[in-house]
């Protein structure tokens, strides 16, 4: 059997940073050490820091309680990499609580942030394509008091009716699927829409999507790495879903059943979402050698 990996499977640049952030921290001997939401889409990294004591805020309503009863006084708090809105920058820089703030945000993301914030103080509508639940998606709309407009595919930006007369300015989510934003792009531009477009998904994600679609294309069974609440991750799915009917979506080796048929294979393709450890995407190529 040929196993053939994707050269861009597993962490970003963003991703590295993010998780680098927190080990310094752990390396400094830094104590009450939390993190703003997962540090990235990873049981297995979640896991891992927790274990040496690095907790997680699940939420806004969370962290709020927990400014209020003082349990994050003099603690150390570290935005995640999907970065977040301005209110929780507002509480976490409250100089009562002398909070050691360490900002992970992924620099591409505060880019997208620098964008909205300009254009809609420009009087410009802001359009997102992306997951209105995603936390990305959340801190860029916190950035301008959630006034921007969220759309998750062409068939939301085909009923989507726009004033012809105002200015709108369209940016994406870091991981939005490369093919659906173009299409998202050619409604608009066929409906004549006074609108400036933005492509803010990241190299690292167009990258990975399109060495994806070439891998599942090639291959007669694909792998598909990474956690559960990944984006990233599970547009590589759908990718590889797309045109390899054997696809299988794991977050680890142990989830590669002996039964899933690789026996009968002649090429395997690995591929890796960007928040997935280098460790994990070995551990699963050990194993099919392995087993298979």
């Amino acid at each position: 059997m040929e196993i053939r990996v994707a050269k861009t499977a597993g962490f970003c640049y963003g991703v590295q940073r993010a998780v680098d952030m927190v080990e310094q921290a752990l390396a400094e001997g830094k104590t009450h050490i939390y993190t703003y939401g997962p540090i990235v889409h990873n049981d297995f990294v979640v896991e891992g820091f927790r274990k040496q004591g690095v907790e997680v805020i699940k939420d806004f309503d969370m962290l709020r309680r927990m400014c209020e009863d003082g349990t994050l006084k003099k603690a150390v708090v570290v935005i995640r990499a999907h970065g977040v809105g301005a209110e929780v920058y507002r509480l976490l820089q409250d100089p009562e609580l002398g909070i050691t703030l360490i900002d992970a945000t992924c620099p591409y993301v505060k880019k997208i942030h620098k964008i909205v914030r300009e254009h809609d103080a420009a009087g410009e509508q802001i359009i997102v394509t992306g997951s209105a639940v995603h936390p990305e998606v959340v801190g860029i709309l916190g950035q301008i008091g959630d006034r921007a407009i969220v759309i998750g595919s062409p068939q939301e930006a085909e009923a989507l009716s726009l004033d012809k007369n105002h200015r709108y300015c369209l940016v994406s989510q870091t991981t939005f699927s490369s093919r659906k934003f173009e299409d998202i792009v050619a409604i608009f531009r066929k409906r004549q829409y006074n609108i400036g477009i933005i492509n803010t998904i990241c190299n690292a994600t167009q990258m990975r999507q399109t060495e994806a679609a070439a891998l599942s294309a090639e291959c007669d069974a694909m792998i598909v790495i990474g956690g559960r609440n990944s984006s990233n991750t599970a547009k590589l799915r759908d990718i590889c879903q797309s045109q390899c009917g054997k696809t299988y979506f794991i977050q680890s080796a142990e989830e590669l059943d002996r039964d899933s048929n690789l026996n009968s294979v002649r090429c395997v393709g690995i591929t890796a979402g960007a928040s997935t450890p280098k460790s994990i995407i070995e551990e699963v190529l050990n194993y099919v050698r392995n087993e298979f």
